[in-house]
């Protein structure tokens, strides 16, 4: 019969995994070496999200669960701090930042909530400037995620192109720079093409898509049509490249209907 563990049970497995008898790969680990594990894992949260598969969901989020554990038992090594100092920070990071819930301020929507927000957050990190909020917007994050960030903390104090006709000017703008830098074999294609990217966020921005989301979503069709392609071609008895592009464009069109 299964036991009913909490959060302290977790502390202890780790505590023992990184004891004198635990296990010879816990003991060796560093908050740097489990960069990678904490990425990956949330990330497979997101994906257990956007697939609805609550079982999985669980599993993910105790997988998450550990990384926070571990690092707090990296942390509590070295004296650093604990596992209790990190929730008596969010805690208390929650509470002050939710006034109109445990105090005395007044809001009526969710965008009222959001702006407290980010001026309780300007206050409490003593933040003058909007460039420091900017700088405040994690290198580590995808860059599809932070550009949408950064463009978001920009329109915030009304540095925007405003209206979609002109946000879609500055597209075409963009798109025309990186052509001549492609035509004149210029070093600045990366850097135009960035532009274009830098751009095309806005647009997301603008129009309320997660540009993230969205590559992720056409990622994955092209796989399931690609997919399509080859089941046919297989069926056929071919391959890939006993087929002219012709064909291939044909297939294509075909396996987006």
């Amino acid at each position: 019969m299964e036991q009913n563990r909490d959060v302290q049970d977790l502390v202890a497995v780790i505590k023992q995994l990184r004891g004198e008898n635990g296990c010879p790969w816990d003991k060796v680990q560093t908050h740097e070496s489990l960069r990678e594990a904490m990425i990956e894992e949330s990330y497979e949260v997101v994906d257990a999200i956007n697939k609805k598969d609550m079982a999985n969901l669980k599993e993910e989020l105790g997988d998450v669960l550990l990384q926070v554990v571990f690092h707090s038992q990296l942390a509590e090594e070295v004296g650093t701090f604990t596992l209790e100092d990190v929730v008596e920070g969010i805690c208390n990071k929650m509470i002050y930042r939710h006034p109109h819930v445990f105090g005395t301020v007044n809001v009526d929507t969710a965008d009222e909530v959001l702006m407290n927000w980010e001026s309780l957050k300007k206050k409490e990190k003593k933040i003058a400037t909007q460039t420091q909020v900017m700088r405040g917007v994690p290198n580590a994050l995808p860059a599809l995620t932070r550009a949408q960030k950064v463009k978001k903390k920009a329109a915030d104090v009304g540095f925007d192109f405003g209206t979609p006709e002109e946000i879609w000017a500055k597209v075409l703008e963009e798109m025309g720079e990186f052509q001549e830098a492609v035509d004149k074999n210029m070093y600045t294609k990366e850097e135009e093409f960035g532009d274009i990217l830098f751009a095309m966020v806005n647009i997301a921005r603008v129009y309320k898509i997660n540009p993230e989301f969205a590559l992720t979503k056409a990622t994955e069709k092209f796989i399931n049509r690609f997919e399509r392609i080859e089941e046919g071609l297989l069926f056929e008895g071919k391959q890939f490249t006993d087929c002219t592009k012709e064909d291939l464009y044909s297939r294509w069109d075909k396996a987006k209907q």
